[in-house]
């Protein structure tokens, strides 16, 4: 608060001062004759002009005119600057009379003909300073607004991001307990490694929302734990190929997002046929892009929903952390197969 007073004075008096000194030139150059009293009255017309214009700003701040409309605010402004103009001539007029200050040219006026026409000068000065305050509150409103508009927009991101990176389908996890339970029996090794494959994939779920991305190679561990657990439930109906470009695995990519995609393609595409099908993923650098592609033995249909969650998260999160740079699409081929495509920039070292 202080410190915009302070700034506030500061252009108070250097406003009133660059008054004087531009009166001062004028006068010092294109005078006719020489006015006895005229630098005592420019200095009581700026004393003047600094009391009026803060009175001025005391009126708009308590009439909160800089929290209305465009339109009102205009409309105020003019009024209140041909009110101040009046108070200000009329000051003027009152204090030079008063204290002999008008010279001889303006003696022959009444007080109400030179409060009129002191009024005039007084108008351009008062309009000139009013335009200046109300366009500088104007563009710092204007610019706060963006500041808190970009702070919200960060926020929802942030908030968005969380509840993408923490999803996980809880089928899924009901799924995988049973899975383990069958196997407590019938196969304990299998089991244990099917506990380690679960936690693994929690703990990642947990330790995605830390962080913006992670390297390819440690998503598609995570996705590999997955998968493991989903081949106990399908068995033979579940088949993984991969086609991994070794030179991809450093390349970052958004934590969880391959394993949303790989868990979509399971729910709308192996686990819909009777004989199964073909998990498989893609990795590759196309056009100076990393390509990512996640294949499932499948066809879309008038059933598929473009707003499901994996399609919604997988598109938000390209968005947010890439912008027009990312690019995924979900459509069928020609090898009876649906692929969903995700391409990123590369990072180059």
């Amino acid at each position: 608060m202080n410190k915009t007073i302070s700034k506030y004075w500061l252009c108070q008096i250097g406003g009133w001062s660059t008054y004087i000194i531009v009166y001062t030139f004028f006068y010092l150059t294109l005078r006719t004759k020489e006015q006895p009293d005229f630098f005592k009255v420019l200095l009581l017309d700026a004393v003047i002009g600094i009391v009026i214009t803060h009175l001025m700003r005391d009126f708009i701040q308590r009439m909160g005119i800089l929290k209305m409309r465009l339109d009102n605010q205009i409309t105020f402004m003019f009024l209140t600057t041909v009110g101040a103009s009046f108070l200000f001539a009329f000051a003027s007029i009152y204090l030079e009379d008063t204290l002999n200050f008008t010279s001889d040219t303006f003696r022959q006026y009444s007080f109400i003909n030179k409060t009129l026409r002191a009024s005039f000068g007084s108008f351009l000065f008062l309009i000139i300073w009013n335009l200046i305050y109300f366009t500088f509150h104007y563009v710092m409103k204007s610019q706060q607004e963006q500041l808190d508009k970009v702070k919200l927009q960060s926020v929802v991101k942030e908030l968005e991001l969380k509840t993408i990176k923490a999803h996980i389908n809880p089928h899924f996890i009901f799924n995988a307990l049973n899975s383990i339970r069958a196997l407590v029996d019938e196969n304990p090794q299998r089991a244990r490694t099917a506990i380690t494959e679960l936690s693994n994939l929690l703990r990642s779920s947990m330790q995605a929302e830390k962080v913006e991305t992670t390297p390819l190679s440690k998503e598609l561990n995570i996705v590999k734990d997955y998968l493991a657990l989903e081949h106990i439930r399908f068995e033979d109906r579940l088949n993984v190929e991969y086609d991994i470009d070794e030179d991809t695995l450093g390349q970052p990519v958004p934590p969880m997002m391959l394993q949303t995609l790989v868990e979509n393609a399971i729910k709308h595409g192996i686990s819909k046929k009777t004989e199964g099908g073909i998990i498989k993923i893609i990795s590759d650098f196309k056009d100076d892009h990393h390509q990512l592609i996640v294949q499932n033995t499948g066809h879309i249909n008038g059933d598929f929903n473009p707003n499901g969650f994996g399609i919604y998260s997988t598109q938000s999160r390209l968005m947010y952390m890439y912008g027009e740079k990312a690019h995924f699409e979900i459509k069928n081929n020609s090898n009876n197969m649906v692929e969903a495509i995700i391409k990123m920039p590369a990072i180059t070292n």
